[in-house]
């Protein structure tokens, strides 16, 4: 198995901060691209749902200011997860990252067959214009789809990419306020999605639902409060668990839970962070939430140190499978608005055991 950023599946790596002129251009840029949403893309035959909602928006992120003018029709998303908020909207992107590899020769793409995201989707099928792990998105690739729009919220883009993407089209970052990519709070990743495709009060209205959600569950177990948890992942014969920023952490102390937050203090910064043998002591809490496939979940068991965990012998650890069978995992780690509401259901129901 290889890690991923919504699940660990494969390191992050920075996005490439330079791209030659074969790859990507000025004449492809000029006829593909531009600095403003008002662009002619009717001769299109597939475009994205348009988004409605009140024109012209401005949006403020980490790289500065983007206005979009008008309701997009083609929307490309560089997040991780940002197809997923802009489909809440009833918008299809034309572009998308796979978050998840795709089974070889398997079509549709099983990033487009969650359960919570398959009826939203459809029969469309997005261009990949980049697969987890890349060094960074297919510019190329990206402006060919012509888009109006470029969301690039979950992401680790950079002020380079940034420049390059938003030469193609308008592009909203990721929040002015978020000091490491990935840990901004899921509602304030969701509303900069829904600003930025003019959706802004409904947006509202689907997080306070889910937030509505959240403090039930924490009302009706109240012995969520009393213990400390922690979400890992088991990679390269290591436990990585996830910081109390990463949305995993969020969900835990959404419900409830106290989070081991020591665990940030040693992740300098990264969502998540592989143990060494001698710091096993920080997943050694009251309750263990395991997202992993069944591979993974059966060789960590066999790891004496793992297995010697006060909550393993407890019978106090979730295994929670990542992309197979019901993926409650998948869901607990993309963390958004079509995302939450089965994760949280699923992450009590296990807790509760």
């Amino acid at each position: 198995m290889l890690l991923h950023r919504t699940t660990l599946m494969k390191p992050w790596r920075r996005f490439a901060a330079v791209l030659s002129a074969a790859t990507l251009g000025l004449g492809l840029l000029a006829g593909c691209g531009s600095d403003s949403a008002d662009k002619d893309t009717s001769s299109d035959t597939t475009p994205a749902a348009a988004a409605g909602g009140a024109f012209p928006v401005t949006v403020e992120h980490a790289f500065g200011t983007t206005t979009v003018k008008k309701a997009p029709e083609r929307v490309v998303t560089v997040g991780y997860t940002d197809d997923q908020s802009v489909l809440a909207f009833g918008i299809k992107p034309v572009g998308m990252v796979d978050q998840y590899p795709n089974p070889a020769g398997q079509s549709p793409d099983i990033n487009t067959q969650w359960p919570w995201v398959k009826d939203k989707w459809g029969d469309a099928k997005p261009e990949v214009i980049m697969n987890n792990g890349d060094s960074g998105p297919n510019y190329e690739k990206i402006a060919a789809l012509r888009p109006d729009l470029i969301i690039a919220v979950y992401s680790e883009i950079d002020q380079a990419a940034y420049d390059k993407l938003s030469k193609i089209a308008p592009t909203v970052g990721r929040t002015k306020a978020e000091k490491e990519p990935f840990s901004a709070p899921w509602q304030d990743n969701a509303l900069q999605i829904a600003t930025a495709v003019g959706k802004a009060a409904e947006g509202k209205k689907m997080i306070a639902a889910i937030q509505a959600q959240l403090d039930a569950a924490k009302a009706a177990h109240p012995e969520f409060a009393d213990q400390t948890a922690v979400a890992l992942s088991w990679y390269k014969d290591a436990v990585n668990p996830f910081t109390s920023t990463d949305v995993r952490g969020q969900l835990l102390t959404g419900i409830g839970f106290k989070y081991q937050t020591e665990i940030d203090k040693i992740a300098d910064g990264s969502f998540s962070v592989a143990l060494s043998p001698e710091r096993m002591d920080l997943v050694d809490v009251d309750r263990i939430f395991v997202i992993n496939d069944k591979a993974d979940t059966e060789a960590m068991k066999k790891d004496k140190l793992f297995a010697n965990l006060g909550a393993v012998k407890n019978g106090k650890v979730s295994y929670l499978l990542d992309s197979e069978g019901p993926a409650i995992g998948a869901a607990i780690s993309q963390g958004t608005l079509l995302s939450m509401p089965y994760a949280i259901d699923e992450l009590v129901k296990s807790a509760a055991e």
